[in-house]
């Protein structure tokens, strides 16, 4: 992609399984936001629906080899049934070929929840009774 391309503006709804390789690929690219993958695993619901929202490109000016990525934000239903926000950079040939929601109404709906789930980290120390030696351990 060059460099002045516009950031895509739509909302990709992944399945656990794309959710784990995503994850995955980021961990071995060590790109610069991402979670645990064995984090991911352990805590995100299998059948759940999850959301990635384009919010900048990032490079790493120190690693050329490495392409830009999208920063996305991203909404991850747990296996409790809740959801937490965190971010994920995406390389544009993975985001690319995702499904993308549906409707604009989905798209509204994801909006919202992402702007009042807690981050990982929030909900993290919420159910960890206060403590971030879980957020340290875990993510």
């Amino acid at each position: 992609m060059p460099f002045d391309q516009p950031l895509p503006r739509e909302v990709k709804v992944i399945d656990s399984a794309s959710l784990f390789r995503l994850e995955e690929r980021a961990c071995d690219l060590s790109l610069n936001s991402r979670l645990d993958p064995a984090w991911v695993r352990a805590n995100a619901a299998l059948d759940g629906a999850h959301y990635l929202w384009p919010a900048l490109w990032n490079s790493l000016a120190h690693r050329p080899e490495v392409p830009r990525q999208l920063r996305c934000e991203l909404l991850i239903t747990l296996r409790a049934g809740d959801r937490v926000v965190s971010w994920l950079d995406v390389l544009p040939t993975d985001f690319t070929p995702l499904p993308r929601v549906t409707s604009r109404e989905e798209g509204m709906q994801v909006s919202q929840l992402l702007d009042r789930a807690p981050s990982v980290r929030e909900w993290l120390l919420r159910e960890g009774g206060g403590s971030g030696q879980q957020w340290q351990a875990s993510v």
